[in-house]
């Protein structure tokens, strides 16, 4: 099982300056909802494949601004990634917005070298399909009715929230405290299902509409 400690892998804290970074993410992938991986479960077919989308609405690196600014990672993995089973062979796209400061404050951030929760979270990445600086488009709606991201051409994610019979009128369907939270521990995951999951870039190939989605919240802070 991975245990959440704070260090800070190939480079010595020192050398990083504080930094923080809040915002939105949201996945759209090959389980049926919801994801177990989510519930530190192994996934619904035995391995995964997904975009994991990100919006910083408020960060900086040292003196550099991050708002505004997106990140998304498509990926794949088998077996229950949570208890050591698996290593994710992941490719690594960054706002092509982003100035020289900010492209390597991203980096830093989102691939777990400034520390944080995405230094704990990079010891189960494996195989680096590699990085690109690419217009992302990335929108949701305030009352988390649908969050989507799209790089023309190559990625498409889109998710609408799960309802049903039961479930109040504007009300969403929420997980508290998730055991497997993408974005950290003390999280609330609500669920949806994906309307677009669509990928055909940096080796991967899928198209999984109809399955798992679901929005976190992240709050980070390093190193």
């Amino acid at each position: 099982m991975l245990k959440m400690t704070r260090t800070v892998p190939n480079c010595m804290s020192a050398d990083i300056p504080k930094w923080k970074a809040s915002g939105d993410w949201f996945d759209v992938c090959k389980c049926n909802i919801p994801c177990p991986c989510t519930f530190a479960q192994a996934p619904s077919y035995g391995d995964c494949e997904g975009i994991l989308a990100y919006h910083i609405k408020n960060g900086h690196y040292g003196e550099t601004k991050l708002d505004g600014l997106n990140a998304l990672f498509v990926g794949g993995f088998k077996g229950n990634i949570w208890a050591g089973e698996a290593k994710a062979t992941m490719g690594f796209f960054f706002d092509e917005r982003a100035n020289e400061k900010q492209r390597e404050a991203l980096q830093m951030i989102f691939t777990g070298k400034a520390g944080g929760f995405m230094g704990e979270l990079a010891k189960v990445f494996g195989e680096d399909r590699g990085t690109e600086f690419v217009p992302i488009k990335f929108e949701i709606a305030e009352d988390l009715a649908y969050w989507s991201a799209e790089i023309p051409g190559r990625v498409s994610a889109r998710g609408e929230a799960l309802t049903g019979p039961m479930t109040p009128p504007g009300k969403r369907v929420q997980t508290l405290n998730a055991p497997g939270s993408e974005t950290g521990p003390g999280t609330v995951a609500t669920w949806g299902r994906a309307v677009a999951d669509e990928v055909d870039a940096m080796g991967f190939k899928w198209d999984w509409k109809g399955r798992s989605s679901k929005h976190i919240p992240f709050d980070w802070a390093g190193p």
